[in-house]
């Protein structure tokens, strides 16, 4: 299926960009651009340019923890840091939500900043699970952090071919699910501009002091 034959892909990528982001970046300088990228040919004033195009999120549909529906719309012109998890992961995910609520305490009065969680287990997680499990963190107000539940095989899809994360069912795994701890940053126009693993300390501190990088609009890019 599908989801099996990007395993191996969106692992060696999930490696890779948490490689560029720890070795290539420090706080004086700007995000890469990360995700496939092409050149197009453009003519502006009777003259061929080259112009890069980069990667970016697709568009989505998801409910949140309110009901809401949840769209591209919805972080258009916003900084927001997307994962993956699941509310009965017996493994990872209360250290990723853990780290994720320092990032939330961190920026949460920010209306231009968001965070998107995508459950990858939608047919348990549903609306009313999701609020319980926001409100059990503490997350009573939806405005800033959107826990989403939605078609289980567009979740896995976005999650591998849009934010390059493993996402999928694997009845091998605790949980019967595997998903990376990848906590991942999207800027304004929908780039990838930086992937931190979520179970760490130090990589969440990262994450924390980049985002202002971005969310001041001061970052043009590398």
């Amino acid at each position: 299926m599908f989801r099996h034959n990007l395993t191996i892909f969106t692992l060696l990528a999930s490696i890779l960009f948490i490689w560029n982001c720890t070795s290539k970046t420090d706080n004086n300088e700007q995000l890469p651009f990360l995700g496939h990228k092409y050149t197009e040919e453009k003519n502006a004033n009777g003259k061929t340019i080259a112009d890069t195009v980069y990667h970016t999120i697709a568009p989505f549909s998801f409910t949140d923890q309110q009901g809401n529906t949840i769209t591209n719309e919805e972080v258009k012109g916003k900084v927001y840091v997307a994962d993956f998890f699941f509310t009965s992961c017996p493994t990872i995910c209360p250290v990723m939500k853990s780290q994720m609520l320092r990032v939330y305490e961190k920026f949460k009065d920010n209306p231009n900043f968001k965070i998107l969680s995508h459950s990858i287990d939608p047919t348990y997680d549903t609306v009313e699970v999701l609020k319980d499990y926001a409100e059990r963190l503490g997350i009573e107000d939806a405005r800033t952090w959107h826990f989403l539940t939605g078609d289980q095989e567009r979740i896995f899809e976005i999650g591998q071919t849009s934010y390059l994360a493993t996402a999928m069912e694997d009845k091998n795994e605790p949980g019967g699910f595997l998903h990376s701890g990848a906590f991942i940053l999207i800027d304004q126009e929908g780039h990838i501009r930086g992937v931190y693993d979520g179970t760490k300390g130090d990589q969440v501190d990262k994450l924390i002091k980049d985002i202002p990088k971005i969310l001041n609009n001061n970052d043009k890019g590398a």
